[in-house]
Parts: C-alpha cells; sequence; structure tokens
C-alpha cells in the first residue's frame, strides 16, 4: 500500500504543486480582512503595501516548511518539528494553542465571515450577536456532518476552489470596468497626522489580518512527499503558487481602495459584496454574497480534519487526552472533531466580533511560526550527514531571518495594539505549562 501511495505521489508535477499551493492559501479572508486593514493604515499605498510585504512573509515561510517537511516526514508536522528540535514541552504549548486558540479561533472566525455574507445575501441586517449565533450553527452543523463520516470528496473541493477564483474574477473585472469609485478625497491624508513610530505600530498591526489571509503556505509541508522531482518542482511550485496568490489579492485589494476608498473601505464589513452592489445592483451583491458564502464552508469543512493530526501525535506521545487518538466506526477522529467545534462555538459566542477573534489567533499563531523557522538552524546542524537530497531554503540564512523578524514585528505590534485580546492568547497558552507536566508525569509512570 505503501509502494503504491508513493508511485501515486510521485505523478504530482508542477502545475500539481502550484495548485495545492494556491489552494491551502485562498480562504474566505481575502473576502473580509482588507476592511481590516484599512482601520490600521489609511492610503491606498500603505493598504496595499501590508498585502504585497505580507506576501513577501509567506513566501519566506513556505521555502522553511518545505525544507523542514523534507527533513521530517512524520505525521504531526509542525508539533514533530518542535518537539525534535526544541523539547517536547514547546511542542505540546503548540499543541494545546492549536485546540484551544489557533484552529478554533480560525474557525470561529472564519464562521462570522460564513454568517455576515449570508446576511448580505438575504438581505438582512446583521448585529454581532446574529452573526455569532449563526456562524455558531454553521459550527454545530458542520461538526456533526464531519463527525459522522460524511466528507467532501476531492470533486467537491476542487468546485469550492473553482467557486473562490470565479468570485474573485468576477469582483476583480467588474469591479474595475463597472463600479464607479466613490469620492473620498480625506483618504489620503489621514496617517500624515501621527509620527513614523505610529505608522510602524500600525504598518505592524496591518500584517496581522494579511497574515492570517495568506495563512495555509504552511501546506508546503504535506507537499514535499508528493511532487515529482521535489527538489526541482516543490520550489518552482511554492514560487509560483504564493505569487499567484499574492497577484490575486493584490487585485482585491486595488479594487476595493479604488472603487470604495480607503475610508470607506475601513468601515465596509464585507467589501467584496459593496464593490459588486456598485457594480451591478443588488443582483451582484448576492452573487458575490453567495460565492462566498458557498466557498467559506466548504473552506470550514475542510480545515476541520486538519488539526487533529497534530492531537493523535500528541496523544501517541502521552501527552494528551488519548481519546484524541481514537476514531468512531467511520474511521473518523470524532472526539477531536467535536472538541474543536465546541471550542470554537465557544469563541465565536465570547468574542463575536471578528476582529477581535483575529488578533486573538494570530498573537500565538505567529509566535510559534517564528519558533518553527529556528528549527531549521538547529536541523541544519543535528543532520549535516543527511542532508543529502532534502530540499533547501533559497537565500537562507537571511530569508529565514526574515520569516522570524516578520514574527516578532507582527507580535509586538499585537501587543502594542490590542494587549487584552493577545493577553488572554498568551495566558491560555501557558496554562499548558502546568498541563504540559501532569502527563508528562503520568505517561513516565
Amino acid at each position: 500500500m505503501k509502494q503504491a501511495d508513493s508511485h501515486l505521489a510521485r505523478r504530482l508535477g508542477l502545475f500539481d504543486a502550484t495548485m495545492i499551493v494556491m489552494g491551502g492559501i485562498i480562504g474566505a479572508g481575502i473576502f473580509s480582512n482588507p476592511y481590516v486593514v484599512a482601520q490600521q493604515v489609511h492610503t491606498p499605498l500603505l493598504i496595499l503595501g501590508a498585502w504585497a510585504v505580507g506576501g513577501l512573509i509567506a513566501l519566506a515561510g513556505a521555502f522553511i516548511y518545505a525544507e523542514l517537511s523534507s527533513k521530517v516526514t512524520a505525521s504531526g508536522g509542525q508539533y514533530v518539528y518542535l518537539r525534535d528540535a526544541m523539547h517536547p514541552l514547546v511542542a505540546f504549548l503548540y499543541g494545546w494553542s492549536l485546540l484551544f486558540v489557533i484552529q478554533t479561533g480560525g474557525m470561529a472566525a472564519v464562521a462570522l465571515i460564513f454568517a455576515n455574507h449570508l446576511f448580505e445575501l438575504l438581505g438582512v441586517q446583521s448585529s454581532e450577536l446574529s452573526a455569532a449565533l449563526l456562524g455558531s450553527a454553521a459550527l454545530v452543523l458542520l461538526t456533526l456532518i464531519n463527525c459522522i463520516g460524511v466528507r467532501a470528496g476531492s470533486v467537491t473541493q476542487n468546485v469550492f476552489m473553482i467557486l473562490k477564483l470565479i468570485a474573485i474574477a468576477t469582483l476583480v473585472i467588474l469591479g474595475l470596468l463597472l463600479a464607479s469609485p466613490v469620492h473620498n478625497p480625506g483618504t489620503t491624508t489621514i496617517s500624515s497626522t501621527g509620527t513614523t513610530w505610529q505608522l510602524l505600530i500600525a504598518f505592524g498591526a496591518a500584517l496581522i489580518p494579511t497574515q492570517f489571509a495568506y495563512g495555509g503556505w504552511q501546506t508546503a509541508c504535506f507537499v514535499a512527499g508528493e511532487v515529482r522531482e521535489p527538489r526541482k518542482n516543490l520550489p518552482r511550485g511554492l514560487l509560483l503558487g504564493v505569487i499567484g496568490v499574492i497577484v490575486v489579492y493584490l487585485s482585491v485589494n486595488y479594487v476595493c481602495v479604488h472603487v470604495l476608498g480607503a475610508d470607506a473601505l475601513a468601515q465596509t464589513k464585507t467589501p467584496a459584496t459593496a464593490v459588486m452592489r456598485l457594480a451591478l445592483g443588488s443582483k451582484g451583491a448576492r452573487f458575490i454574497a453567495a460565492g462566498i458564502a458557498i466557498s467559506t464552508i466548504g473552506f470550514l469543512s475542510q480545515s476541520m480534519l486538519t488539526a487533529p493530526r497534530v492531537y493523535f501525535a500528541m496523544a501517541e506521545d502521552g501527552l494528551f487526552f488519548k481519546q484524541l487518538a481514537s476514531v468512531n466506526r467511520a474511521r473518523v477522529p470524532a472526539f477531536a472533531i467535536a472538541l474543536q467545534g465546541g471550542l470554537a462555538i465557544v469563541i465565536a459566542l465570547v468574542a463575536s466580533k471578528y476582529e477581535q477573534i483575529l488578533n486573538y489567533v494570530v498573537s500565538v499563531d505567529v509566535i510559534f511560526f517564528g519558533l518553527t523557522a529556528v528549527c531549521v538552524f538547529v536541523f541544519r546542524k543535528q543532520r549535516r550527514d543527511s542532508d543529502a537530497g532534502s530540499f533547501r531554503i533559497p537565500g537562507h540564512p537571511f530569508t529565514t531571518l526574515f520569516f522570524i523578524a516578520a514574527c516578532c514585528v507582527i507580535t509586538f505590534s499585537l501587543l502594542y495594539k490590542f494587549p487584552l485580546n493577545s493577553g488572554i492568547s498568551f495566558g491560555i497558552m501557558f496554562l499548558g505549562v502546568p498541563a504540559y507536566f501532569i502527563w508528562a508525569r503520568g505517561y513516565r509512570r
């Protein structure tokens, strides 16, 4: 079976690798996060600059994870890298944070995006509470579906990907051709009142939503073993895939800024819908809202099944609930999926505001991205004799240090501008320290 899987995996070429990278990145964030970026930086140049820099960070991160995945092939991804390169405690804190902050918080945020666009589609005025309730209902339904083993096949996921691309292409083309720009003369002068320090902090804060939208480049660690001639096709696929996403994201943001203006963009939670309403009226707004809502549900359903791999690896190490390593009669990790879904619902209801959840998630996420990048230095030192044939990061150590520095800047900006949300997520992360020693003591016995 392994030989068959390996033989099949080697059929993936450059085009497949490129599409895997793009499919792993493009989600629902690009349709909503432009307004969050515009709330931090207030000129078209800075808004587009934040998305361009975010893309460079994503590209550097993809290269880092490509090298790590070529060195460590065990299931568990980031958890295994941190465990082998640093200490089981660091790896445990990542898995703990994944369950209580990163994965569940991300699911809650995406569920709110779905709710807001469904309300737009129905023409119903929404509030934070109503969006949280509808998003929670979606999470309940999807959790139940995934627990009983009704999983969308590859064809269905491809359909969702096509819908996203159609929605994006429609938004960009019709937004440029048909939408009349909103006149807003004040958009270029707002940021001039701040100091250079304030501008830098604001730009760092603007990178937070861009990193959430670019999230998915880490799926490169699943691509390495599936690509034909990985040393050649993987870096090319990563480069083309991430550059393709950068072009897509910059195009969407250019249209949003051009049509709405920076000020109006900052006040519009559904900017894509607003642009399409100006282009085609209510029909255009409903079309884009429907495409976003459908693609969001597909993305959310797919994302529910990724993190249990990490929980499984932790449970196998005796460092987490043993039920997380179990599957039901349908061969589905139902306990892990149900626990994830329940926590995501709690976050959606308690926070209820998309921006708060965004800051809550990214605060801890970037910490572990930076720590995982440090693993490259450790593995290169530990495994010099076994590095032959593995993928090598272009421009290392500068590429790796750039990524680590970017993670530090984003973390500092989060702590400086959003101390409450960041403090909550960091507090939950550090609660994992005593939990680790409790599990580790039981495991040693």
